[in-house]
């Protein structure tokens, strides 16, 4: 654990916890983890350093300091905030890590002042409503300019299914 203990947002009883230390980042392993993925497997070393460096992350760590999850969040800390890159290590998925370390990245930015989140997924669609995303309220007013060749079609996307109540 880092020895700033302002940089540790949250701690789970297992030892994991969250910090959004940039120092502590672990940019190789963000770089494999960005290269395995369904919509970043494009997106060089150069980019994938650039884009850390001018966004906010949030990194999930063992008490050790290995870094297990990464949230990285674009915001201009006043208006918005679009979470992308949530990553979590292939060995450790399905123990709520990814879902925890989302949650204290709204939690936080949102005590900073930020009302407004989005993000974009093709299969983690109850994750994140189980912290209270749902989908666009008016899709027509959002367009986009995308270049991106790992850029998703609407076949690729499950269709979200809320809850039942």
């Amino acid at each position: 654990m880092p020895d700033d203990a302002r940089s540790v947002l949250a701690e789970r009883a297992d030892g994991l916890y969250i910090s959004d230390d940039p120092d502590l980042l672990d940019r190789p392993l963000i770089r494999a983890w960005l290269a395995a993925s369904y919509w970043a497997s494009d997106r060089s070393a150069e980019a994938i350093d650039v884009s850390i460096a001018n966004s906010r992350s949030y990194g999930a760590y063992t008490a050790n300091g290995a870094q297990v999850a990464l949230a990285r969040v674009t915001t201009d800390l006043a208006s918005f905030a679009w979470i992308g890159d949530v990553v979590v290590d292939e060995q450790l998925r399905g123990q709520g890590i990814g879902r925890w370390l989302v949650g204290t990245a709204v939690e936080h930015l949102r005590a900073l002042g930020v009302p407004r989140f989005v993000l974009a997924t093709r299969d983690a669609h109850g994750v994140y409503a189980a912290l209270g995303f749902e989908p666009l309220r008016v899709p027509q007013t959002w367009m986009e300019i995308d270049l991106r060749a790992t850029r998703p079609s609407s076949a690729d996307v499950r269709p979200y299914e809320p809850p039942a109540e």
